[in-house]
């Protein structure tokens, strides 16, 4: 099981975390949301979360809870720039239907 992300969140991530000043890299998960069931977490970590898988991508540490573990293997985190919009793109293999808006997802 992994999670990885794209040269570009990695960059992304690395100049936001030294921005904050503070930071062991970042925590996805998933949570009960939205008209299709799910919707992605994503925070900064400032401490390594008990419990945690732990995988390191472009020099980046990204934490995955393991309930959610199962629903992001095989997940890259992206960002895209599209037109006048940015933002964290979620490629996961497991999505069998999302919503219209983006924000929930189905497995």
């Amino acid at each position: 099981m992994a999670v990885t992300l794209s040269e570009r969140a990695a960059s992304h991530i690395t100049n936001f975390l030294a921005k904050r000043g503070k930071g062991v890299g970042i925590r996805l998960g998933v949570r009960t949301s939205g008209c299709s069931g799910m919707a992605y977490k994503l925070e900064y970590a400032d401490e390594v979360p008990e419990g945690d898988e732990m995988f390191t991508s472009h020099g980046v540490t990204v934490f995955v809870d393991p309930q959610s573990l199962s629903y992001l293997d095989g997940t890259e985190l992206d960002y895209a720039r599209e037109g006048l919009n940015e933002g964290f793109k979620f490629n996961n293999p497991n999505v069998k239907d999302a919503c219209g808006c983006g924000e929930s997802f189905n497995v």
